[in-house]
């Protein structure tokens, strides 16, 4: 548990008719963030076991404009999530933001909520640099390893499937542990969105003995999710957000997590963060 100081945000006081998260939220005095423990540079757990990344700092910027409407100072209760249980825990109360890499689709927007656009990526392939697989043809007769309940996962079996090759699948629960599974010649590759590719292959510790390859096979939009149908609270989430994007705040929360990775804001990106600062 950790103590947030209420921001310098100005978002009012909380309605006395509102209903949902922000009366259980002001009622308990905390908020429970759900978060990865490997999710590099997004959401992870860095060497005092603490949760930090991209993701977790534009969480924070909602959590103290929570704190500034709700008027009192928050505990986090923080809730290490995966790709199976991240919805359910927000579906059934358990957690009021998610902050990892979830992909925002319509399907899932039928159980839970989300916030404007905060990463655009697609799922490829990280494979051993001399194995001589450059593409998920190339994977015929192989395994990979799949993080269950992903976005990746249904998009490598439908490329197998519309192409006709023979790949087996390893069931992994996380990234740490699919990325354990090509190390140790479990599998041939291992697939999620590109972006968490390259931070697993940074943070290994043998870097230069693998490689990111393949075309898109999805486009995965990221978001912070949020409880379904609560407008109040996701509404102090994107005014938050949106003033990140307006001030130009995001360039540097980005250029910290994305610099030492080499990896430059794309136009996609860019235009994704203007459509998000909405005006006040």
């Amino acid at each position: 548990m950790s103590t947030l100081a209420a921001a310098a945000l100005a978002f009012g006081t909380l309605p006395a008719q509102a209903e949902g998260r922000l009366d259980k939220i002001a009622e308990t005095g905390s908020i429970s963030i759900g978060y990865r423990e490997s999710s590099v540079p997004f959401s992870y757990l860095d060497e005092n076991q603490k949760p930090v990344g991209y993701t977790i700092d534009l969480c924070m910027k909602v959590v103290e404009a929570v704190s500034n409407s709700v008027g009192k100072e928050l505990e986090i209760d923080w809730t290490p999530v995966n790709p199976k249980t991240r919805i359910a825990l927000m579906a059934n109360g358990t957690i009021d933001l998610e902050c990892g890499s979830t992909t925002d689709t319509l399907t899932r927007e039928e159980q839970v909520g989300y916030l404007p656009t905060t990463f655009v990526t697609g799922t490829k392939l990280l494979v051993r640099a001399d194995s001589g697989i450059s593409s998920v043809d190339d994977l015929d007769g192989m395994t990979i390893a799949l993080a269950q309940g992903t976005t990746n996962e249904r998009a490598v079996k439908a490329a197998a499937e519309e192409r006709g090759l023979d790949i087996k699948v390893l069931p992994v629960r996380d990234h740490a542990e699919g990325m354990l599974s090509l190390e140790t010649d479990r599998v041939d590759a291992y697939s999620t969105d590109h972006i968490l590719l390259y931070g697993l292959k940074q943070k290994s510790k043998t870097p230069d003995q693998y490689a990111v390859v393949g075309d898109f096979l999805s486009f995965d939009p990221y978001a912070i999710m949020v409880p379904k149908g609560d407008a109040d609270f996701a509404l102090i989430g994107k005014t938050a957000l949106a003033e990140v994007f307006r001030s130009g705040e995001i360039t540097e929360i980005y250029d910290q997590w994305f610099g030492p990775m080499g990896v430059e804001m794309t136009p996609l990106l860019e235009a994704a963060f203007q459509l998000g600062a909405l005006p006040e």
